[in-house]
């Protein structure tokens, strides 16, 4: 089982304790973590981009000229797409590019990235986060103690608007819950950070 130091936020050693092999101590599956991103991404797409087609522009009501007898080729509107001012053909329409993954995938993808971390220790266990109040400078006064430097995912059990609104000025830095945790932004951001009640309820959901 892999171990990891829990440390106070003056980044005090306070113990070590011992992580479930089963979330935290797994081969990362590289391919199961690309195909749970691409979902991600996929799924993060607005699709409303829209073009209109010969039928939605206006005017080419009438046809331009007759059909024979004038030496030019033959139209029926003004409109059509090699017009200029013409409607598109086979232009992009608003639709979802939205699609599921199978469940286990989405858990494994995860567990493989909270593995990668403890692998390449860039994971780092604090007691708690005691924040009494709202207040940037003790967020920062905290990571700095913790000598968590560059782009950080604080994860927490549950939601706290004390420890959100604190960090969300700080640059680099993003929080998550355990509910909301996700693929994109453990790749994106480098270090870990996390509470010892954030490590239990990971794997009670993760085992």
């Amino acid at each position: 089982m892999p171990n990891v130091d829990v440390y106070d936020i003056e980044g005090k050693k306070l113990k070590s304790i011992e992580l479930k092999e089963e979330v935290f101590g797994l081969a990362p599956n590289e391919a199961v973590v690309h195909s749970v991103l691409v979902n991600y991404l996929a799924n993060q797409r607005q699709g409303t981009q829209s073009t209109k087609t010969r039928a939605e522009v206006s005017g080419g009501g009438r046809k331009p000229w007759r059909q024979k007898g004038t030496g030019r080729a033959r139209q029926g509107s003004i409109r059509a797409p090699h017009w200029v001012g013409g409607g598109v053909a086979l232009g992009p329409k608003p639709r979802s590019y939205n699609y599921t993954v199978n469940k286990k995938e989405k858990k494994l993808a995860i567990k493989s990235m909270l593995s990668s971390k403890v692998l390449e220790n860039e994971l780092t266990v604090v007691e708690s986060l005691p924040l009494k109040e709202i207040k940037t400078k003790e967020m920062v006064r905290i990571l700095n103690n913790l000598k968590v430097e560059g782009k950080t995912v604080i994860l927490i059990p549950e939601k706290d608007d004390t420890i959100q609104k604190s960090a969300r000025n700080i640059e680099g830095v993003k929080v998550l819950q355990v509910g909301t945790i996700n693929v994109y932004d453990l790749l994106k951001h480098q270090n870990l950070v996390m509470t010892e009640a954030t490590v239990k309820k990971l794997e009670e959901v993760y085992a």
